[in-house]
């Protein structure tokens, strides 16, 4: 046990202190500062030629919107024609077929918002083709975006009155050119010498220990792992994801692997605070965001590695802890700090099956989902905070008798409202999209029977979590639910939808509303939201709204199913 939390705080002590100098890089390339990747700047002009951009002109916040919300859906009519094509292009070895319009729906909407729902399995429902050229470049263009759009915010909370927070374009093929192709290099090629496969070459046939025959499936495989850890994407070469012996073959690769998920949205706490040059700003978004983190983790590792008491009165051994679902070369530890990291970042990926969790694990990944601002996703992960962050000045202000201010600019009824709406559609799809499954499964139980593998309390928290991870862009599922039907692929690809760009608009709006304001100079009265203090009263902010809004559902769920273990 000594070993395996060792191992965790390991890991988490790896990307903390690789995303400091990452932070400070960021920061660098993104005010155009001189940096060690100056040599890139050729391909870089060559590439803003070649699309007609001009990368110095400053943009608004409206006109950054509008570039954002645009490329996208010229991604999405490309993911569309590859998936529901699939089967008729090359680089399809195994003879794998096209997506159903309604599958290549989901699926192509999973991967442009950066969440990476997959209702196929990696290795028989796509082909080389679409997974490089489709799945794999939305990966890196989709994780981009996040970033990109945290730059502009970054722009907007600096000293002085603005109307133009840069340049979308040059921030967006920075962060590819710089930042996601270096380091998934890095990664890959880790995994490469650890045993994960990098072919073009198709199933090879295999005989097994007892004799079996099987074909295994391969393909270009380390690439996508480094970039979908690496963009907090989660979506997996192989249905099993990284719990499949190819994709994350030994301890090392799982420790590679959550190292690369936790680092670019650890890395852009700290370059906020370099980028606006207040370090203990982002001290203190670091500290709220590990304390909720650290909340979550504590009763996973727990009740992972103590076992299942329901099987323990079988009088089945559970010294190595609750090890349905996981595998051994990782542990019942491993396994649960991975199952926090990837929920509370909005990864998605998993090398165990959820499923098998616990119900607190359940309900402690739910959270990580549902509270959305810990840690959160490449990018968007810092915008989610930040609505936090205004709602907890606005009635921080209101406690003191003062004009909410956040870093000279004033908060008002306007970013106010912005900033509510947003926090309040997150249950919303969540709570909505659960209420519908639940009323169609319950009126049709026979018509729907092949939905929920596990009828009942944890039948409920299956559908719950099926929106929770569609809303939080996160894509990890408990996979007893059966998904590839039209109402979970057409459902979910509308929350998946609504939950990545209000979320995004509302943020940049925000920003783009606080720039224009005229700076007010710091005073003895401005309250300091770089103090302790503000990071307890955001703290709490976040899961009084999480409370509020999810505790009945989670009681309903993964509580009741708690207690009917003893």
């Amino acid at each position: 046990m000594n070993k395996d939390l060792f191992g965790i705080l390991l890991i988490f002590g790896s990307a903390v202190l690789l995303a400091i100098p990452l932070g400070r890089y960021l920061a660098t390339i993104y005010r155009g500062d001189k940096s060690w990747t100056d040599f890139l700047a050729p391909l870089e002009r060559l590439l803003f030629r070649a699309g007609g951009i001009d990368a110095n002109r400053g943009m608004t916040w409206q006109q950054h919107l509008v570039a954002l919300l645009t490329i996208n859906l010229a991604w999405f009519g490309w993911a569309m024609l590859v998936l529901c094509t699939q089967g008729s292009l090359p680089l399809n070895p195994d003879g794998n077929p096209s997506m159903s319009p309604d599958q290549a729906f989901n699926t192509a909407i999973s991967f442009v918002v950066n969440c990476n729902l997959q209702h196929y399995s990696g290795e028989s429902g796509a082909t080389y083709f679409s997974q490089v050229f489709c799945i794999m470049f939305l990966q890196f263009v989709t994780a981009a975006t996040g970033m990109a759009v945290c730059v502009v915010v970054f722009n907007a909370l600096r000293e002085g009155t603005a109307d133009k927070l840069g340049n979308y374009y040059n921030y967006f093929v920075k962060s590819i050119t710089r930042v996601l192709l270096p380091i998934s290099l890095a990664v890959a090629l880790v995994l490469v010498f650890q045993g994960t496969p990098m072919t073009f070459q198709a199933k090879v046939p295999l005989v097994t220990v007892q004799g079996d025959s099987v074909s295994v499936s391969r393909g270009p495989v380390a690439a996508m792992v480094a970039i979908k850890e690496l963009g907090t994407n989660g979506g997996g070469y192989f249905g099993a994801n990284s719990a499949h012996p190819l994709e994350n073959p030994t301890y090392l690769t799982n420790a590679v692997e959550n190292v690369a998920l936790m680092l670019i949205p650890l890395a852009l706490i700290f370059a906020f605070g370099y980028y606006l040059k207040r370090p203990k700003l982002s001290y203190m978004v670091f500290g709220v965001m590990t304390l909720g983190f650290l909340v979550l983790l504590g009763p996973a590792v727990y009740y992972e590695t103590h076992g299942n008491p329901a099987i323990a009165q079988m009088g089945a051994d559970q010294r190595l802890g609750a090890m349905e679902g996981k595998e051994i070369r990782f542990g019942a530890a491993a396994s649960a700090y991975w199952g926090i990291t990837n929920t509370v970042i909005s990864c998605g990926s998993v090398n165990s099956m959820h499923d098998s969790h616990m119900p607190i694990s359940g309900m402690t990944e739910l959270l990580g989902m549902m509270t959305n601002a810990f840690y959160g996703g490449v990018g968007v992960g810092f915008l989610n905070f930040f609505v936090f962050v205004i709602i907890a000045v606005f009635i921080s202000g209101l406690m003191v008798g003062r004009t909410p201010e956040l870093l000279g600019k004033k908060i008002e009824a306007r970013e106010m409202k912005i900033a509510i709406i947003v926090a309040l559609l997150h249950p919303l799809l969540i709570l909505t999209g659960t209420a519908m499954s639940a009323h169609l499964y319950a009126g049709n139980p026979t018509e729907y029977a092949g939905w929920l593998a596990n009828p009942g309390y944890h039948g409920f928290s299956e559908m719950l979590y099926e929106f929770t991870s569609s809303a939080a862009n996160n894509g990890s599922g408990f996979e007893g639910l059966g998904d590839n039907t039209p109402w979970w692929n057409i459902s979910t690809g509308i929350v998946m939808l609504l939950s990545r760009y209000l979320p995004i608009i509302g943020p940049v709006a925000i920003a783009g509303l606080l720039a224009r304001k005229k700076y007010i100079p710091e005073s003895a009265g401005t309250l300091r939201v770089d103090t302790a203090t503000f990071g307890v009263m955001v703290f709490f902010v976040i899961w009084i709204i999480a409370a509020l809004a999810f505790f009945p559902a989670l009681a309903l769920g993964p509580l009741a199913e708690h207690f009917t273990l003893y």
